[in-house]
Formats: structure tokens, sequence, C-alpha cells
């Protein structure tokens, strides 16, 4: 007896209970829910010989970006590679993909991905995992491209199709199609009111609209369905945050920083205290507060901590910059020294697609942000400068970007640079729809320069 997956692909297991515990895993991934790692373990559980289930619980421990994981990744391919030659093309596919993945060639694996959607285009997970590696790798295009090209092959009926919906959304919106990507995240969540990345991605546009209190009410009003969400409800109460930091409301946004998006003793935090998107949301939101005046006490140690505990994990480029700034608010120079040049190794000897977004982004990146601490504001213009027109390929979208161009509008307006406050300010001004002159961490920069 054979069974299938969500959407009615093969799945090689003789067991109906392995079968019905990875369709949940999946779909409890697609909807960012806690649940996922106890169904995984249900599915193998279920049926220790599943190849694809463990290729999945690979994918999982990749998903966290986080350099003590890949061991695990890599036994649990190894144990799939032994399974693997009795499965299906579309499974083996799939163990490639986590080969190339561990191996770090990340456009060898979203080509792996794409192959798998150009012959099985209701392969969700496969959608669900380009998509998500491509916007690391700052490549909206490509995120968009593979949505449009299954679209015409979905249909309300399907599991998948809120998800295809909501990733249409975000796509477009990093695309500046707001109009089309709002439409489509507002039907995902017709679709599903629970659907936490629909209601990110029009939390972005809303966001990139200057839309502030539409947002505050879209992401209230969603709220009570995020019951067993994973740490993405975190980053959408950040989201939150932004909304009441572009209206001034620092003690809310501090509010939500303590209660909700680095709640400590959250038991998602206790979980994955060192998460990149928790931490990326952190310190982004602490930088920005201190730039203007806000006293943010202590709140940097405790990040700060778990920076020294990452020196030489470079799976996240992103990051690398938001460790940086904790380790710099601090006052961790010779931590912060470390971490540089455990990213110099890395960048020379990894050989890979990461390693080198790690030499020409986040390492001068963060080589400024550690420059900027230590008083030295034009050294880290100069070092930064080379790195503005291509830093999207870090990934992170146009909000979380932000956060570095403030950084060099910082460096810029301390070291007395008025034509580099002008190239931030321009540069702000063509990506955001709102005027650098009303948005808080430009207005300042902007009026001064006018």
């Amino acid at each position: 007896m054979t069974h299938s997956d969500l959407h009615d692909l093969r799945l090689t297991t003789a067991s109906a209970a392995a079968a019905e515990a990875f369709n949940t895993t999946v779909l409890g991934y697609l909807r960012y829910r806690t649940d996922v790692s106890a169904n995984l373990k249900a599915t193998l559980d279920a049926d220790p010989d599943f190849a694809l289930a463990h290729v999945m619980k690979g994918y999982l421990m990749m998903l966290s970006f986080k350099e003590a994981n890949v061991p695990t990744a890599v036994a649990a391919l190894k144990t799939a590679d032994g399974l693997i030659g009795r499965t299906t093309p579309r499974e083996q596919a799939h163990a490639a993909g986590l080969r190339a993945w561990t191996e770090g060639d990340l456009d060898r694996t979203l080509a792996i991905w794409e192959q798998i959607l150009d012959e099985y285009p209701h392969d969700i997970l496969a959608l669900r995992l380009h998509h998500f590696n491509a916007f690391w790798l700052g490549r909206p295009g490509a995120m968009a491209r593979e949505v449009e090209k299954a679209l015409p092959r979905y249909s309300r009926d399907l599991a998948g199709w809120g998800t295809l919906l909501a990733c249409r959304c975000f796509a477009h919106e990093e695309l500046g199609n707001y109009t089309l990507a709002e439409a489509a995240g507002r039907d995902a969540i017709d679709v599903d009111k629970g659907d936490l990345w629909a209601a990110h991605a029009v939390a972005h546009i809303l966001e990139m609209q200057g839309r502030c209190a539409e947002g505050i009410d879209w992401l209230a009003g969603l709220e009570p369905h995020w019951e067993g969400a994973n740490n993405l409800k975190h980053h959408l109460w950040w989201h939150r945050g932004l909304y009441h930091f572009e209206r001034g409301e620092f003690d809310a946004v501090l509010g939500l920083y303590d209660r909700h998006f680095r709640n400590l003793a959250s038991p998602i935090t206790e979980a994955q205290p060192d998460l990149y998107i928790d931490v990326q949301n952190a310190a982004s939101m602490l930088f920005r507060l201190e730039r203007l005046g806000v006293d943010v006490g202590s709140r940097w140690n405790e990040i700060a901590d778990k920076a020294e505990t990452r020196i030489g994990d470079c799976l996240s480029p992103f990051t690398l910059p938001h460790w940086m700034m904790a380790l710099a608010a601090t006052r961790r120079f010779e931590a912060g020294g470390r971490m540089l040049e455990a990213m110099r190794k890395y960048a020379t000897t990894a050989g890979t697609l990461n390693a080198r977004l790690v030499a020409d982004y986040a390492l001068p990146i963060s080589e400024a942000v550690l420059l900027r601490a230590k008083g030295e504001p034009a050294a880290a213009v100069r070092i930064m400068r080379p790195s503005i027109g291509g830093m999207y390929r870090l990934g992170g979208s146009h909000a979380q970007q932000d956060v570095l161009e403030q950084l060099f509008l910082d460096c810029a307006v301390a070291a007395g640079s008025n034509d580099d406050v002008a190239l931030i300010l321009a540069r702000v001004a063509g990506r955001h729809p709102v005027p650098p002159e009303r948005r808080m961490g430009y207005k300042h920069a902007a009026h001064t320069l006018s």
C-alpha cells in the first residue's frame, strides 16, 4: 500500500501513521508552529526507515542557521542515504537538496528545489524551502518566479493554497508590487487567519507605506489566532514595535521588547535563546532606539553574552552585524576583534557562496559597527561604503536591511561627510515609499542636509 503527502505526491513508507504524522509535520512547518519536532519524532517512531522524514530532520537543522546543528543534519542525511535508493525520484531529489545545503552550495540547493518544482509543482515543501533560502540570499525575483510558475497549477482545495498566496504576497512586497502583494496576503488570511507568514507579509506592506495605525490594528486583530506559533510571532511583535517606533512611542516599543519579542522567560525563547531571527529583532531595535537617545538599560548584555559563544559561526551572514552591535554596545572590543578575525578566517577558507557574502558584506559592515563604537566614524564610513550597493545579498527584508542603512547614516553624520549622508538618504528614498524626512530614523539628517 502506498501513501501520499498533502498534495497526493507519493511518500515511500509502508506506515499510514508515519505518512499522517509526516504530513502534520510539514503542515506545522508551513504554519510556523512549535509542534514540528514532536510530529517529526512521531513520524520516525512510526517508521524509522522513512527516508524523506530523515531528510526533513536535516532540513529543520539547517533552517536554524546554527553551525552546531549542521552535524545533526549531516547525520540525518547519512541515514537517509542508506534508505533513499528505494524511494521515488522526488524524494531522492530532496536528499540531493539537503546534501548541497550541508555542503554550503546554496546555488545548487536552490537549483535542485527548482527542478523538483518544475516536475512536481505541488511539492509545497520544496516551494517553501526555496522561498526561505532565496529570501536569505536577497533574491526576491527568484522567490516570485517560483510562486508565479506554480500558481496556475494550484487551486483553493489544496492544503498549500494559503501558503502559496502568502509567499506570493511577500515576494511581491519585496519587489515593490504592493497592490498585488496586499491582495494575495489578505486572501491568504481569508484561507487561514492563523497564517503567520501571510500576516507577516502584509505587515511589511503596511510598514513600507507608513500605515502604522493600520499595522498595529492588523497584528492585534490576528494575534488571537497565533496559538502554538513559533518564533515568527516574535518577529510579528517586532513589526508592531516598528510601527510604534515610527510614531515615537518608545515606551510601547520597550514594552513589546520585554513582554513579547525578547521575553527571556518565554518557553519559546528558553528553547532557542540565540535563534538568528530573535537576535536580529532584538539588536536592530535596541540600535534604532539608542541612536535616538532612548535609554535601553542593560538589555544589550544578554545578547552580548550569547554573541561571544557564537564567534566563528557564520552560517547567517546577515546576523553577524547584529551580534557585533551587542558586543560594541557593551564595549566588548576584544571579543569584537575576535569575531572579526573568525569572520576573516571563514571568508578565506570556507570556499562557499556564504563565505563570499561574509567577506564582501558582513565583515565590513561588522567592522564598521565596531569602529563606530570606538569613536572612529570616518573609518567606519570608509570601510562600509563599498558594501552599500550589494548588501541586499545578505538577505533580510527592506525593513530589516534598514538598520544597516541607519548605521551608515549615523557614521556619515558623525564623520561630517555630507556626500555620504546624501548618498544613503537617496538610497533610502529610492527603496522606501515614505520619504526620509517623514521617517523617525532619517528625518533629522534629512532636514539638516536640506
